[in-house]
């Protein structure tokens, strides 16, 4: 099972951590796609910027 992760809303204005979760989870654009394996480690990504991003499990991985 994977994620497809979609930046949603800009990150102007933002905390560093989450600036930080944003660029580690590869996401720089608004509507960029970035496709992760469902874990621990990102879905904990995904908690912080929960408010940015909009998420869809596929298939895959």
């Amino acid at each position: 099972m994977a994620l497809k992760i979609t930046l949603k809303r800009g990150y102007i204005g933002e905390k560093p951590k989450t600036r930080a979760n944003l660029k580690a989870l590869g996401l720089r654009k608004i509507h960029q796609t970035v496709t992760k394996p469902d874990n621990d480690a990102v879905r904990g990504q995904i908690l912080v910027v929960r408010h940015l991003v909009e998420v869809e499990e596929v298939a895959g991985e």
